[in-house]
Order: structure tokens, then sequence, then C-alpha cells
């Protein structure tokens, strides 16, 4: 064979090379470059599978599975408590909500949740949150999650509407819990709310519903700190004690009358506003503090967690 031939053979040989290459032919003839095979279009449906695959892969693990089974005890406890009290010689005895969920066992829902908001709610919430990121970077499931076309906004956005929906369950958990065992051991009927007015057992129920919903909303602040934290650290468990020892030190702070001046900017301090919904007329002043607050909270370490992860270098 000729050198000419040679030539005429190398040649064709790279073109062919070339037009095997992604996006040769399409750059060389001026289209627009077609999705590769496989590969998960930037559209919403996209999105959609993505937050799927999180929900799946956050209550599939036995940890969440363990802790909505601890939230849905609690409710239990506190209806036997308060049925063995009321049962006993000092059944008269007690703070006035105690009187008030023997009286009405729907009240319960709003005990429970009371009680849960403070301390047990937020700590499954903060191990969840925390362990988002962080968890999948110390299993080495992080950098091949980022290797598909996903893109990390996407998937940092379909972390946080887990976290979310992760909240609603748990908050719904507590609320039902409480109300199956308010409904066994104590009656149902019209309920008295806190300013003294009597509503009807289908109004009190749509309120319990609302007052479920904002304690859920709630707790988007605490997410967003707990995503953004572990955005910082590449271990899970540091990631979890970070974000629940961050809302310990944050209730104490709430706690002291010398800090009242910062207070109403911690995100713990306007929680318990859903009490105001069991009014009659509801007042909205506090629980629209609280969800401002709460979006507030939401921009600023959403924002700082996405600026963190989109320049984060994944070696592992």
């Amino acid at each position: 064979m000729s050198r000419a031939e040679l030539s005429g053979t190398e040649l064709s040989g790279a073109e062919v090379s070339q037009a095997k290459l992604p996006g040769a032919a399409t750059a060389r003839s001026g289209l627009r470059e077609t999705p590769a095979a496989g590969r998960r279009p930037q559209t919403a449906a996209g999105f959609l599978a993505l937050f799927r695959n999180e929900l799946l892969l956050t209550f599939r693990r036995v940890r969440t599975m363990v802790l909505l089974g601890i939230l849905a005890v609690l409710p239990v406890l506190i209806g036997v408590v308060v049925r063995i009290e009321t049962d006993g010689p000092r059944g008269g005895d007690g703070p006035a909500f105690i009187a008030q969920v023997t009286q009405n066992g729907l009240f319960l829902v709003f005990t429970a949740l009371a009680v849960a908001l403070p301390v047990f709610l937020p700590m499954t919430v903060g191990v969840v949150a925390g362990d988002a990121v962080a968890g999948e970077s110390a299993s080495g499931t992080l950098r091949y999650l980022l290797v598909a076309p996903a893109g990390r906004t996407r998937l940092l956005a379909a972390k946080f509407t887990a976290g979310l929906a992760f909240c609603l369950a748990a908050t719904l958990t507590v609320a039902l819990a409480a109300l199956a065992t308010g409904a066994a051991l104590f009656p149902l009927g019209d309920v008295t709310l806190i300013s003294g007015e009597t509503i009807g057992l289908g109004s009190a129920l749509l309120r319990a519903v609302l007052v479920a919903l904002v304690v859920a909303a709630s707790l988007a602040g605490l997410v967003s700190i707990g995503l953004f934290v572990s955005t910082l650290t590449g271990s899970g468990i540091a990631a979890m004690a970070a974000t629940v020892g961050l809302m310990i030190t944050v209730q104490i702070l709430d706690s002291f009358p010398q800090l009242h001046a910062i207070q109403p900017f911690l995100f713990t301090h306007h929680w318990l506003s859903f009490g105001d919904l069991l009014r009659e007329p509801m007042y909205w002043d506090g629980v629209l503090k609280n969800l401002g607050l709460q979006a507030a909270y939401v921009a600023v370490f959403g924002s700082a967690a996405w600026a963190r992860f989109t320049s984060r270098d994944i070696t592992a």
C-alpha cells in the first residue's frame, strides 16, 4: 500500500473516531446536541423521580422507622399516664390541659404535639437532615450519585424536599397516634377551646389538621440548618450530632430572660404559637411570625448549603 493510500486510510479512521465521539458530528453541523441515552432530562419529571428516590432512601432506613416508632409511642405514654392519674385518688389535680384531655380525647392531639415539638420532633428531624448529605458522603455513594446527570442543585433541592416530607410524616405520626389513643381512653365530642368557646368535633378535627401542618412547617428552618451542616463534613454522625446539639443550644438560649433581645430571631422561639389556633377566633399573628422566621432561615441556610455543596470537591 502506498503512503497516499495509507494517509487516506488513517484520515478515514480519524473521521470515524470523531464521528463516534459524543457531540462531534453535531458540533460540525451546527445542530444542537441531543441528550445521550440514559441521561435524565432537566425537567420537572426528572426532579420528581429524584425526589421519589430520596423519599425511598429516607423511609427505608431502619433508623427512620425506629424514630417514627418512638414518636408514635410518645402519645400513648402520655395518654396512659393521664388515664392512670385521673383514675387515682389525685384525679382532680394537675395542669389545666390534663383536665381537657380527660374530658375530650381529641385534645390529646394538641397536648402530644406541644410535648413533642420542643424536643422529640426536632431531634428526629435533626438526625434525618444532618445525615442527608454527610451520610452518603461517608458511605461513598455521593460521588457516584453526582456522576449521574442529576445536577447538584436538583439533588440538594430533592434532599431538602424529602426532609420537609419527613417533618410532615413525623408530625402526622404523633397526631394520629394521639388521636387513636385519645379515642380509646377518653370520650370524643365537642371541644372546648382555650379561649372558652366550644366547637363541634368536625371543626375540631379540621383545627387538628391545621395545627399539624403548622407544626410541620415550623421545622423547615431546622431542616435547612441540618442540610447546611451536612454539607460541611463527610461524617454523618458528626453532622447529626452538630445539628441536634445546635438545636438544644438554641432552646437553652431561648429560655433565658436576659437574652430577650435576640430570642425573637431564634428559630425555636415561635414554635408553640400554634396554640393561638385553639382560640375563637384564631390568632394568626404568632403563627405568621413563626412561618416568616422559618422562611428566612430556609433562605439563609438553604443558600449557604447550595453555595457549599455546588463548590465542594467530592473525592469520596
